[in-house]
């Protein structure tokens, strides 16, 4: 059974502003262009159909991604190719998916911290749609530093808490290399996983 017939997810991960949203359109593009019509799940979007009023609190942050993974393997198990595009800072939410989805692979966008904040604030002057909050490092290294809350804006992946790397991660991705190189390399992991798909 190769890519082509659906049934799996690939869940990809990093730190807020390593480009894993980019590279999860990319492929998802790509697939698209080879026939498959994936879903793609951004928590960022899917958050707030989950909690209309966010209140961005620990605790909402784990039922949003058990939702996020049970919408996931709803879809798998009816046969559908999911991306998701999430941070998932925690290894254990990346691993609840895990358990449930029996085709899933995890795709890990490495970068460095400092690329992560510098790109962060780039799109924080643009209008990107789908984002949290735009200029989410700044606002949370002045909290630190001040003691002053920002309204609405929960503890910061990189900041406030540490992304866990998942050590075992199916597709490691250079945050540094291009969108274009790293969404080829989604692809030849997907023929190696899944079967060859002529997914070039």
């Amino acid at each position: 059974m190769g890519w082509r017939e659906g049934g799996w997810a690939l869940w990809f991960t990093g730190l807020p502003g390593c480009g894993k949203s980019t590279i999860a359109r990319a492929v998802r593009d790509r697939l698209a262009a080879c026939g498959l019509e994936a879903v793609l799940l951004s928590m960022d979007e899917r958050r707030r159909a989950y909690f209309p009023k966010p209140a961005y609190s620990a605790e909402e942050r784990a039922k949003a991604y058990a939702l996020f993974a049970s919408e996931a393997a709803d879809l798998t198990a009816r046969g559908r190719a999911v991306i998701l595009d999430a941070t998932a800072h925690r290894l254990a939410m990346r691993q609840e998916a895990r358990t449930i989805i029996p085709r899933f692979a995890e795709v890990l966008v490495r970068c460095p911290l400092p690329e992560a904040m510098r790109r962060e604030a780039a799109r924080e002057q643009q209008h990107g749609r789908g984002y949290v909050m735009p200029g989410m490092y700044r606002k949370a290294l002045e909290r630190r530093r001040t003691g002053v809350a920002v309204p609405g804006l929960g503890e910061v992946v990189g900041v406030d808490v540490p992304y866990e790397e998942n050590p075992a991660a199916e597709c490691v991705l250079d945050a540094l290399a291009s969108v274009d190189v790293n969404a080829g390399r989604v692809l030849a992991f997907l023929d190696g996983w899944l079967g060859a798909g002529e997914a070039g």
